[in-house]
């Protein structure tokens, strides 16, 4: 029997059985199975072709599998609070994780913690890469969607705070879903929202290309391939089909459930979907507790594939060339990967198992730099001032400290108030 060249991975909150299942979508048949935990929604991916990671469930750490030795966990990537969201790059340089308001992005062969965005408001729910790994987009429950260019946030320096390439505000309330389509920087996103909108944008120049208004909340998004089609996930288990080459040339349009196609067969929210190489076939994950495949033509489902608890996670990925053969081993190891920005105070030094970033030629005389101004500063502390500059330091520190203290109330009492709108505005 060939092996198949497209595989399921999904995941269920219950976590029971196995925190991840990789199927046949063609047969149904159940392939392999990685355990250990449970992975929250939208917080797995496949690193590389070779590692499989999933952000534990509700945890400070991403549980990490090579995918040949699926019943041993690896490793734990610890992070600096629970991981909401998860993304790795398609050239698998990168690595970027949700981790409340904040985007940590690590460089995967390094394990360096290279930049920490905190642009958003609120805490991050999705994220993705475009096709060439050189842009990602990020989505939060302050209704934000976010575009960065992630050469330009690794050309910020250490003091800065990496700003977007595109911040796009037209969404009223939290983003559900994002995905991006083929092109690189010149390719569309399409969004979702619990506003009951999803709306498709151009990222090379930040442009809304198109919005559509539905009866439900949207809880998940796809694109196909050749993008002539957005599949809509419902809050009320309907998958909604917009044809964007039916639709004129207006950019606001509202779906009739009527005479627009619908897949209908998931009893409770569809939290994720996902459509395979040639377009002809729909995956769908469910509160239901079930995953669906869909032939798109005919909008049959296909098959069933029965979950212990609410499906969090369900993809179609290339089947890795290594992935079935047990006998194989990752081509790179994973290094160890640090929660601190270089330079930052109580980082990973090399004599904890860090590593130094290299980032190309110019960049090579930083470290000498570094260490000639580290000799310089412990010199003058060491003269007769040192105590009076040691003095000045303690008092920074104790204001930063209750600079923070009260920045973080403020936070809450933002987050608060948030989702106390939020739940009226969803209530109504």
């Amino acid at each position: 029997m060939a092996a198949p060249m497209e595989l399921v991975l999904s995941a269920d909150a219950a976590g029971q059985v196995a925190n991840c299942t990789v199927w046949d979508p063609l047969t149904g048949s159940v392939l392999l199975t990685y355990r250990g935990g449970n992975s929250t929604g939208r917080g797995l991916a496949v690193l590389g072709g070779q590692y499989l990671l999933g952000g534990q469930l509700g945890k400070n750490y991403i549980n990490v599998w090579e995918l040949q030795r699926k019943d041993q966990l690896q490793q734990k990537i610890v992070c600096p609070g629970p991981v909401t969201c998860l993304a790795a790059s398609p050239n698998g340089l990168y690595l970027v994780a949700g981790i409340s308001e904040s985007i940590y992005l690590w460089e995967v062969c390094t394990g360096r913690l290279l930049a920490i965005m905190n642009c958003h408001y609120q805490d991050v729910t999705c994220l993705t890469f475009t096709d060439d790994s050189s842009h990602f987009l990020s989505g939060a429950k302050d209704s934000l969607v976010m575009v960065w260019n992630i050469y330009s946030v690794l050309q910020v320096e250490a003091s800065r705070v990496p700003e977007p390439r595109h911040m796009w505000s037209h969404h009223s309330l939290p983003i559900t879903d994002l995905q991006c389509g083929i092109g690189g920087p010149q390719s569309r996103a399409v969004t979702s929202s619990l506003d009951q909108t999803v709306k498709l944008w151009d990222i090379s120049s930040g442009d809304i290309l198109l919005s559509v208004l539905f009866d439900v909340r949207i809880m998940s998004v796809a694109l196909d391939p050749a993008e002539y089609h957005i599949f809509c996930g419902g809050s009320d288990g309907s998958i909604f089909q917009v044809d964007l080459l039916a639709w004129t040339v207006h950019r606001e349009r509202t779906f009739n459930q009527e005479q627009e196609k619908v897949f209908k067969g998931h009893r409770n929210q569809v939290t994720c979907l996902s459509v395979s190489l040639d377009g002809s076939m729909l995956v769908s994950g469910s509160h239901d507790e079930t995953v669906c495949v869909w032939d798109i033509q005919s909008k049959q489902c296909l098959r069933t594939v029965p979950h212990r608890g609410p499906v969090t996670n369900a993809f179609i990925i290339s089947a890795p060339a290594n992935m079935l053969r047990a006998e194989s081993k990752p081509s790179f190891p994973l290094p160890r990967f640090s929660k601190h920005l270089q330079g930052a105070e109580g980082c990973e030094g090399p004599e904890s198992g860090g590593i130094i970033l290299r980032l190309g030629r110019n960049q090579q005389g930083l470290e000498g730099t570094y260490l000639q101004r580290a000799e310089q500063l412990h010199t003058m502390l060491g003269e007769s001032e040192g105590k009076n500059l040691s003095g000045l330091v303690e008092q920074l520190r104790s204001r930063t400290s209750e600079l923070e203290e009260e920045l973080n109330m403020v936070r809450k009492i933002n987050k608060d108030l948030f989702d106390f709108s939020a739940s009226i505005i969803t209530k109504q």
